[in-house]
C-alpha cells in the first residue's frame, strides 16, 4: 500500500547557513584540506575534497591535471580506452595518481576493462563504481566482487539517497558513498520517473548512517553556485561531487562552438540521448532518455572556478568561526528560507561573469 512520508524534506535552496562569532582574522587561516582513513580499504587520503563527475565532457585527464593541482580529485569517465590510461600514467599524469579515479559500470564487460586498466597502471588507489539506480542486488554483488578481488582499493560507490542504503553498501564493501538522485542540472530522472530526495536532506541522512559505520558519503549533484558546496560540507558531506558548476571551461572535452558570435561548448548528462548515441549506438527500445543537451557558454580556463570555489568555501568556515573545513559540520546550523538571492539584476549563470573567448587557434577550427 502507498505511504506518505509527513516530514519536510530540504534542498539546498530551502535554506542559508546562520552565521556565528568567529576569532578568525582571515580567510587565508582557514584549512579546506581534509585526511580520511577509509573504512574498507584502509587507505589514506589527503586533499581538498572536490570532486569532478566522471561524465564525458567533465571527468577528463585535462581537467584532472588541473584539479590535482589544487588538490581535488577527478573521478574520469569510463570511455578512455586501456591505452589512453596507460598513455597519461607515464606522461601528464604520473605524479597526480592520488587524485585519480578510475570509473566503472558493473556490466561484466565493464569489470574486465577495469581489471586491464587496473594492470596496466597500477598506481590507481580509486574507483568509483556509477550506475544510475544504487538500489539493484546486481549493484551491490558488484561491490562485493570487486572489494574481495581488489582488497586495497578504496571504492566510491552509487547512487543511493537513504540511510539504509548508505549502510548497505558500506557493509558490502564500499568506502565512499555516492548520494543524490535526480538533483542534477542535466539529469532528467524526476520529471520521467518521478524518483528523487531533496538533496540537502539526502546528504545529511546519509552521512549520518555512513559516519556512525566509519565510512563517507560525496554529495553529487544539486549544486549551481559555490554557497550550494558550502552547504553540502555544512550537512556533513565529506566529498562533493560537480558537473555542471564545471561544464563549458577549455579544459572540458568538446569542441567549441561559436553562434552569432558567441561561444559556447556541449554538455549532457550520460543517460542523455547524446550519450547513449555515442556509447550504445541510441537509447534501447526498453528504456527512456533520462538525460539532456545543453550549450554552455564558453568559460575559459577551469582553474579561476576552483579558485573561486576554494574561496567561497573558506569564506564560509569563517562566517561560522571554523577554522578547518573539518569543523564545518559541526559550527553550521540551517536556517529556513523562502529567498536565496537578490535577482533584481539579471543573475549570471558563471561563476566569472566576464566574457571569455576561445583562443584564435580553437575558433579558426570551429568556424571552419
Amino acid at each position: 500500500m502507498p505511504f506518505i512520508e509527513n516530514e519536510m524534506k530540504l534542498d539546498f535552496k530551502d535554506v542559508l547557513i546562520r552565521p556565528k562569532r568567529s576569532s578568525l582574522a582571515s580567510r587565508s587561516q582557514v584549512s579546506i584540506e581534509r585526511e580520511y582513513t577509509f573504512p574498507n580499504s584502509k587507505q589514506t587520503w589527503s586533499g581538498v575534497p572536490i570532486v569532478a563527475a566522471n561524465m564525458d565532457t567533465i571527468g577528463s585527464f585535462e581537467v584532472a591535471a588541473v584539479l590535482a593541482s589544487r588538490k581535488c580529485l577527478t573521478a574520469i569517465h569510463k570511455h578512455y580506452t586501456v591505452a589512453q590510461w596507460k598513455a597519461f600514467a607515464e606522461g601528464p599524469g604520473k605524479d597526480i595518481m592520488p587524485y585519480i579515479a578510475v570509473s566503472t559500470g558493473i556490466l561484466q564487460r565493464d569489470m574486465e576493462k577495469l581489471a586491464e586498466i587496473l594492470k596496466a597502471v597500477p598506481t590507481v588507489k580509486m574507483v568509483c563504481i556509477d550506475v544510475a539506480n544504487g538500489y539493484s542486488e546486481s549493484f551491490v554483488q558488484c561491490i562485493r566482487d570487486v572489494r574481495k578481488t581488489y582488497p586495497e582499493l578504496t571504492i566510491m560507490a552509487g547512487n543511493v539517497v537513504t540511510k539504509e542504503m548508505t549502510e548497505e553498501l558500506i557493509f558490502s564493501g564500499a568506502d565512499i558513498i555516492k548520494v543524490g538522485i535526480g538533483p542534477g542540472s542535466v539529469c532528467t530522472t524526476r520529471k520521467q520517473t518521478g524518483v528523487g530526495y531533496p538533496q540537502l536532506s539526502a546528504v545529511m541522512e546519509c552521512a549520518d548512517a555512513a559516519h556512525g559505520l566509519g565510512g563517507r558519503i560525496v554529495s553529487d549533484g544539486g549544486c549551481t553556485c559555490p554557497g550550494d558546496v558550502c552547504k553540502a560540507f555544512g550537512a556533513g558531506g565529506d566529498f562533493v561531487m560537480l558537473g555542471g558548476m564545471l561544464a563549458g571551461h577549455q579544459e572540458c572535452a568538446g569542441e567549441v562552438v561559436e553562434q552569432n558570435g558567441e561561444y559556447f561548448k556541449v554538455f549532457y548528462g550520460m543517460s542523455s540521448d547524446t550519450a547513449m548515441k555515442k556509447h550504445a549506438g541510441g537509447v534501447a527500445e526498453y528504456r527512456s532518455s533520462e538525460g539532456k543537451t545543453v550549450k554552455v557558454p564558453y568559460r575559459g580556463p577551469i582553474d579561476e572556478t576552483i579558485r573561486d570555489l576554494h574561496g567561497g568555501l573558506r569564506s564560509a568556515c569563517t562566517y561560522v568561526g571554523a577554522a578547518t573545513l573539518k569543523e564545518l559540520p559541526k559550527r553550521t546550523t540551517f536556517i529556513r528560507v523562502t529567498q536565496q538571492l537578490n535577482n533584481v539584476f539579471t543573475e549570471s549563470t558563471k561563476v566569472n561573469p566576464t566574457v571569455v573567448l576561445p583562443s584564435d587557434a580553437k575558433r579558426q577550427k570551429t568556424e571552419a
